[in-house]
C-alpha cells in the first residue's frame, strides 16, 4: 500500500549518493571503528565556530529571560539584523545593498526554496549547469518547477554559455548558478558571469517576465589562491543571491541564510514581498532567532581557511602521488576526481573495499568522476593514500 505522493516517492527511489555513501560508512564504522574508516563522502564542516559565535551565544543567554527574547518577528527577520547583513552583503557583492532588499531565510537551501516557490508556474523550466548539486532538482519541482541541466566545458567545468543559450525555451523561468561550485570547487569567473548577465538580457526581450538569475553561493568565503568569487548582483540586474553561514562560521545546524534581490531589478519589491509570504506559507516563518542573533554578532569572523587549504594540498598530493586525475578546485571543500575505467559506481565501491567513502559522480548527473570532501583531518587524508593507490591500480 502507497501512503505516499507518487513524486516523492521518486525522490526516495533516487536518494541521495551523498546519504547512501554516509549510511554506508556507519556500517564500515562499526565493522572496522571509526578510526579505520577515510570518510570523504560528506560537506560537513568539522572546524570549530570562531570565538566571536561563543561571546555572542552568551550574551543571549544573559538576555533569554526577557519578554519575546525567543519570539516571534517579522517573516523577513529581525530589521537590524537584516541591516547588518546588508552591510556585509554591499561589501561582498561590491553593490550597494538596503536591509529590505533581504529576507533572512532557513539556511540558503530555505533561499532557494522561497525563491522557487516565488517564481514558478507548473511546466517553468530552471535551467543549471552541470554537474548539479543532487537536492536543486526537489528544490525545484516541489514547487512544480522542471530542472534542466546543460553540459559545461569539460576541460574546466566552467560555464559552457552555447550549451545555456540553447537550452533556453519560451518555458525559461531562471537560470541556477552555484559558484564556488559543489562538487568541482570552479569559480565562474566575472568574464564568463558578464558575458551570461548579457545573454540573460537579449534572451528577456519581448518576454512578459524576464529570465532571472539566482545564485547559490554558501562556499563564497573559502577561495585559494588569491581567487576572488565575482559578484553575481554586478553580472545582471534581474538577480538573486543566496548564501548561508553553515561553512563560514560552522552554523550547519542552527539553519541561518538569506535571499538578496539585485536593488536595481525593477518591481524588486513585489519579489520580495512574495518571497517573505512563501517563507510562511512553506512553514519555515522565519529563521531561528538565536541563528540570526549569531550570525549578526559574528558576521565578521570566520572559520580559520588556511587549515581548509592545508588539507586541499595534501588531498592533492595524494592524488597525484596515486595518479589521479582532477582540476584543481579554487574554492568550497571538495574534488572532483576522474573515476579510473570511467565507471564512479563501481570505482567508489572499490574505494569502499579500502575502507575510503567517496561520492560518484552520477549523484551530481555527471558520471565518470567522484567526489571528495576534504573538510576532514590532514591525518586521515594522509591516512588514505595507500587506500587510494591502490584503487587506482586496481
Amino acid at each position: 500500500m502507497q501512503l505516499v505522493s507518487d513524486e516523492m516517492s521518486s525522490y526516495v527511489g533516487k536518494s541521495s549518493w551523498i546519504r547512501k555513501m554516509f549510511e554506508a560508512g556507519i556500517v564500515l564504522k562499526k565493522k572496522y571503528g571509526e578510526d579505520a574508516v577515510c570518510d570523504f563522502s560528506l560537506g560537513n564542516p568539522d572546524l570549530a565556530p570562531p570565538p566571536a559565535v561563543k561571546e555572542t551565544l552568551l550574551k543571549i543567554a544573559e538576555n533569554a529571560d526577557k519578554p519575546f527574547a525567543l519570539g516571534y518577528m517579522p517573516n523577513f527577520g529581525y530589521p537590524d539584523v537584516r541591516d547588518t547583513l546588508a552591510r556585509k552583503v554591499t561589501e561582498e557583492q561590491e553593490v550597494e545593498v538596503a536591509g529590505s532588499d533581504i529576507i533572512v531565510t532557513c539556511g540558503a537551501a530555505g533561499a532557494l526554496n522561497i525563491f522557487f516557490r516565488a517564481i514558478l508556474n507548473p511546466g517553468d523550466e530552471v535551467i543549471c549547469s552541470k554537474p548539479v548539486f543532487v537536492d536543486y532538482s526537489a528544490y525545484v519541482g516541489s514547487h512544480g518547477g522542471i530542472l534542466k541541466p546543460v553540459s559545461c566545458n569539460e576541460s574546466d567545468f566552467s560555464l559552457d554559455l552555447d550549451a545555456i543559450e540553447a537550452g533556453i525555451t519560451d518555458k525559461t523561468c531562471a537560470v541556477l548558478l552555484n559558484s564556488p561550485n559543489n562538487p568541482t570547487g570552479v569559480i565562474y569567473s566575472a568574464k564568463q558571469l558578464k558575458e551570461l548577465g548579457e545573454l540573460l538580457t537579449r534572451k528577456s526581450e519581448g518576454r512578459k517576465r524576464p529570465i532571472l538569475l539566482v545564485s547559490d553561493e554558501p562556499y563564497r568565503f573559502l577561495a585559494f589562491d588569491g581567487e576572488k568569487v565575482p559578484s553575481m548582483l554586478q553580472a545582471y540586474t534581474y538577480s538573486v543571491a543566496c548564501s548561508s553561514f553553515s561553512k563560514n562560521l560552522a552554523l550547519a545546524g542552527e539553519r541561518v541564510g538569506y535571499a538578496v534581490v539585485n536593488p536595481a531589478m525593477e518591481g524588486k519589491e513585489q519579489l520580495i514581498n512574495v518571497m517573505t509570504m512563501a517563507n510562511r506559507f512553506l512553514g519555515f516563518i522565519n529563521a531561528p532567532c538565536i541563528g540570526q542573533r549569531l550570525m549578526q554578532g559574528a558576521i565578521d569572523s570566520q572559520v580559520d581557511i588556511s587549515i581548509y587549504d592545508e588539507r586541499r594540498k595534501a588531498m592533492a598530493e595524494v592524488l597525484d602521488e596515486a595518479g589521479y586525475e582532477y582540476p584543481m578546485p579554487k574554492g568550497a571543500f571538495y574534488f572532483f576526481v576522474k573515476a579510473p575505467g570511467g565507471d564512479d559506481v563501481a570505482f567508489c565501491q572499490r574505494l569502499m573495499e579500502e575502507k575510503i567513502l567517496a561520492v560518484p559522480g552520477t549523484g551530481f548527473q555527471y558520471p565518470g568522476y567522484f567526489r571528495l570532501s576534504f573538510c576532514v583531518d590532514t591525518a586521515i587524508i594522509r591516512r588514505a593514500a595507500p587506500g587510494l593507490k591502490k584503487a587506482m591500480e586496481g
